[in-house]
């Protein structure tokens, strides 16, 4: 059957929020609009949807998704289901596949005010039964009393921005949310629990949560936006299209990594990700400075990596050669043919950090504020930092840190940690432990304006933070301010 690709606002909408780097605040906008332009759309134009709809869909169905579209589950599912065959139409989805991992995992954490329309479709949801068939994680909080903040910002925060945090948390505990220690961007530590398995069709949301689980875990998940992530999760199917395909999963970049140190994780994977964009790399090289087993230290470093690629670029996949479980498994034969190859050397990686821009208004500004974990750090990290602070500070003959820190991990990870002699150590450096989302922080006007610094290049990329590597982060705080 035809159909009509993507002449329709809502097609171009699907696409915009799937391909975008937009910040947070944005993609709420966008939300919001869409979501209006349903609510207004008349009764004459909902029933051509559901026309096209019936009419026009290429996909499979099997009889019980079927019954699902039809109505059979009710109204609402039945607005999921179709909601769901539109967005996989769009990309060419031949079918829907079950979700098979044992949970989901939502991006949209924060109450923004605007958002309105989101918490209507929320409450749409709950009311007509549509609730996830899956218990799900959620990105981290907005919002921490332990941080370092301002009156005028505590206002802006509470009153402006994130005035709907509290109801929005009941509205995701009645949907679905595993737990209040639930809220992380970092749902696969061991800590959190939602681990899925290698070949475990997801319906995530979460760029960094997203190509972690796809590469180092072998899980199949394309990048969906936060609505069609639960959309999946409360029907059970997702559409059959991109990486959870095996041929979306070929790589068709070559890249190959002749440095002579160990690569900076954050500044290699912003180097990838740049160049391959939404494409899938087969990194060679690599291996040499992090091993070919998935330990502890390789986890980590991929998390940041894997969090670089898919917010300098849109990379929702990567091998990793002789490390990574389809890379182990299959080797080259993942690569497509006519691949495209990328030599990072050393002169590269300092092409790629000495060109990011600097957002200050004062670029030799001191910084006021200091961001370690976006993602969220892991207890192995937390520990490392903590090791790694006190002793520069004893070296530097001093007893706390010259500027506010922040380091940030998952509720369950932070617990953790505070049941070790650890945590006072920590605490005694004046560096706060929280399971904060920086980047929401950040997005808050007055926040932009601090000149703040960061190791992630995610939270760089998003919002004005200033990056420097974590050798030089330590060097900075440790250090008496200038």
């Amino acid at each position: 059957m035809r159909t009509s690709k993507y002449k329709n606002s809502i097609f171009f909408y699907l696409l915009i929020v799937y391909f975008s780097k937009l910040p947070i605040i944005l993609f709420a906008i966008c939300d919001r609009i869409y979501l209006l332009h349903m609510r207004r759309a008349s009764a004459s134009a909902e029933k051509f949807i559901e026309r096209w709809i019936y009419m026009n869909y290429k996909m499979h169905l099997t009889p019980e998704e079927e019954e699902i579209l039809n109505g059979g589950k009710g109204e609402t599912m039945a607005k999921v289901m179709k909601t769901l065959v539109m967005y996989g139409d769009a990309f060419g989805a031949t079918k829907m596949v079950p979700v098979t991992s044992k949970m989901g995992h939502l991006v949209t954490s924060f109450g923004l005010g605007v958002m309105q329309p989101v918490y209507d479709l929320m409450d749409q949801l709950i009311a007509g039964g549509a609730l996830s068939s899956q218990k799900f994680s959620v990105d981290p909080k907005p919002l921490d009393p332990n941080v370092p903040s301002s009156f005028l910002k505590n206002i802006v925060f509470k009153k402006f921005m994130y005035n709907m945090q509290d109801s929005y948390d009941a509205q995701l505990a009645k949907l679905g949310l595993i737990d209040s220690k639930s809220y992380t961007c970092t749902c696969y530590m061991d800590e959190v629990g939602n681990t899925p398995k290698k070949g475990d069709v997801l319906s995530w949301a979460e760029s960094s949560a997203v190509v972690y689980a796809n590469s180092v875990l072998g899980a199949r998940c394309n990048r969906n936006s936060g609505i069609i992530e639960l959309f999946g999760s409360i029907v059970g199917r997702v559409p059959y299209f991109g990486l959870v395909t095996d041929e979306g999963r070929k790589a068709t970049w070559i890249v190959e990594v002749k440095t002579t140190k160990k690569p900076e994780a954050q500044i290699l994977g912003s180097a990838i990700g740049m160049k391959v964009m939404e494409d899938v790399p087969y990194v060679k090289g690599l291996d040499k400075w992090i091993g070919t087993e998935l330990d502890g230290d390789a986890k980590a470093y991929l998390k940041d990596f894997g969090a670089a690629t898919a917010s300098n670029g849109a990379v929702g996949l990567y091998h990793i050669d002789k490390l990574t479980p389809e890379a182990v498994e299959q080797g080259e034969s993942l690569i497509a043919e006519g691949a495209k190859v990328y030599v990072i050397d050393d002169a590269e990686l300092d092409r790629v950090k000495n060109n990011y821009p600097v957002m200050w208004k004062d670029k030799n500004a001191t910084p006021k504020l200091c961001f370690v974990g976006c993602p969220h750090l892991s207890y192995d990290q937390l520990v490392e930092w903590t090791e790694n602070v006190c002793e520069s500070l004893k070296k530097n003959g001093r007893s706390k840190v010259s500027i506010p820190t922040v380091f940030t991990a998952a509720p369950a990870v932070v617990e953790k940690f505070n049941a070790t002699p650890n945590a006072a150590k920590l605490k005694a450096t004046g560096v706060v432990l929280s399971y904060i989302c920086p980047l929401m922080y950040m997005n808050n006007p007055l926040a932009g304006k601090m000149p703040v610094i960061t190791n992630s290049n995610k939270l760089r990329t998003y919002t004005t933070s200033r990056y420097y590597t974590s050798a030089e982060i330590l060097d900075i705080i440790t250090k008496e301010a200038k």
